[in-house]
């Protein structure tokens, strides 16, 4: 959510900023958040004169009733009540006003940084840089879930009677290289000095509209029946409403966290649920990367954050990219992102893999997350959140690099450690 200033002194660059967005339909948003705000401030003004009427006259009352003059002290006290009356009418239109001025400024995408490339969708992504050399070996290497099965690694079958579409089974190496993956990327976080944390994994509505857009939670989140909660789709979620309505103190920030947690998302979209293999999947588990620091220092937090992606999972043999994400393809939350998309040999194509955002004070403002500064200022923080690994996701680009002529996948030397020593996997089929 953006600062409400930003709308009544500059209102076109508002709406400049949602045409870059190619969200033309909230154009008449703007307009209408200008009038609602000017009716609730002349609301609330109504409201505070009456308030101190209605003191000034309570004063005098005492006085009255002091000096024995009892009728015209009762007279006074109808015109209090006549005041409270007018009050609690200005204050229900106030709230009501106040809720539907908060939910159209919720719908107003926070402005992106001037450098995002502009584009409809994420066809007009830009490929930045790549690390890694981009092999393609002289084998054959088969679709990832073949690849799973000949380990006996995967069973979706058995899911599909168990849970339908959408979920899977993990068996025997493959389940064990994900939970070593997984293990790896928290200790490489840890090392980066991050604190690592296990958040809940169910949260309130609130905090779900503190985290993403009205549109996001309809496509994305599980809402538990009977309940005002939602299973999460990312421990992002949980980890910054952690911070929700509090003022924190200038001195702990940066905050830096790392989070271990099951992910559950509905994939309602043009995207849609795999059929085949474990890409896009009803249910799967992440390490997540989160940041919660002043304003003047989240775009270096942010530089250093897709970096760690990088490291990690060359770190791992994977060749990898960074992708600019274009205006049409950010979130309404995100000032910038990108998305790092890790090689397949056997596509020849790259996939994301990690998804690093910028949300500079919009989940804040929404969170009512502020700490104070040094001249004793209340300030939002900034709040910045990365992938560090999403397997089973991952596992595709992991058994695809890794994998040899023989069948085989190779287990680099960071993460044997986490594989009971193993140098490689071998088939099983």
């Amino acid at each position: 959510m953006i600062d409400i200033k930003l709308i009544r002194e500059n209102s076109e660059l508002v709406k400049e900023n949602i045409k870059k967005k190619f969200q033309d339909h909230k154009l008449g948003l703007v307009d209408e958040i200008i009038e609602l705000d000017k009716k609730v401030r002349e609301l609330k003004l109504n409201g505070d004169n009456l308030r101190k009427e209605r003191n000034t006259i309570s004063n005098e009352i005492g006085i009255l009733f002091k000096d024995k003059k009892i009728d015209e002290a009762n007279q006074k006290k109808k015109v209090v009540v006549d005041i409270n009356n007018k009050l609690t009418s200005i204050e229900e239109e106030e709230n009501k006003l106040s809720s539907e001025l908060k939910n159209k400024m919720m719908m107003i995408p926070n402005i992106i940084a001037d450098d995002v490339p502009i584009g409809e969708d994420d066809s007009k992504n830009v490929e930045e840089a790549c690390f890694g050399e981009a092999n393609v070996p002289d084998y054959e290497i088969p679709y990832h879930s073949d690849i799973m099965a000949s380990f006996s690694g995967l069973d979706k079958e058995a899911a599909g009677r168990v849970s339908g579409n959408g979920f899977y089974y993990l068996m025997g190496d493959i389940a064990r290289l994900h939970s070593a993956v997984l293990a790896y990327a928290r200790d490489f976080m840890i090392d980066k000095g991050f604190t690592y944390c296990i958040p809940p994994y169910m949260i309130h509505g609130s905090a779900v509209d503190g985290v993403m857009s009205f549109e996001e939670k309809d496509n994305m989140m599980y809402k538990i029946e009977g309940e005002e909660l939602y299973l999460i789709g990312t421990s992002e979620h949980s980890m910054i409403a952690k911070f929700k309505d509090q003022l924190l103190k200038e001195s702990e920030l940066p905050i830096t966290m790392t989070s271990y947690s099951p992910c559950f998302r509905k994939e309602v979209g043009a995207h849609g649920i795999e059929e085949r293999g474990v890409y896009r999947i009803h249910q799967f588990e992440k390490q997540e990367m989160v940041v919660i620091c002043k304003p003047e220092d989240s775009e270096s937090w942010y530089e250093k954050m897709w970096n760690y992606s990088v490291e990690l999972f060359r770190s791992l043999d994977i060749p990898v990219r960074k992708l600019v994400c274009c205006s049409g393809d950010l979130a309404d939350l995100k000032y910038r992102s990108c998305d790092i998309e890790a090689w397949s040999p056997r596509q020849k194509a790259y996939f994301e893999v990690c998804s690093c955002s910028n949300l500079t004070d919009a989940q804040a403002r929404r969170l009512a997350i502020r700490y104070k500064d040094s001249d004793g200022n209340k300030v939002y923080a900034h709040t910045l959140n990365n992938t560090v690994i999403a397997p089973p996701r991952m596992l595709i680009a992991f058994l695809e690099n890794n994998l040899q002529k023989d069948g085989s996948v190779l287990i680099p030397s960071v993460l044997r450690p986490y594989m009971g020593g193993k140098e490689r996997l071998i088939p099983n089929k």
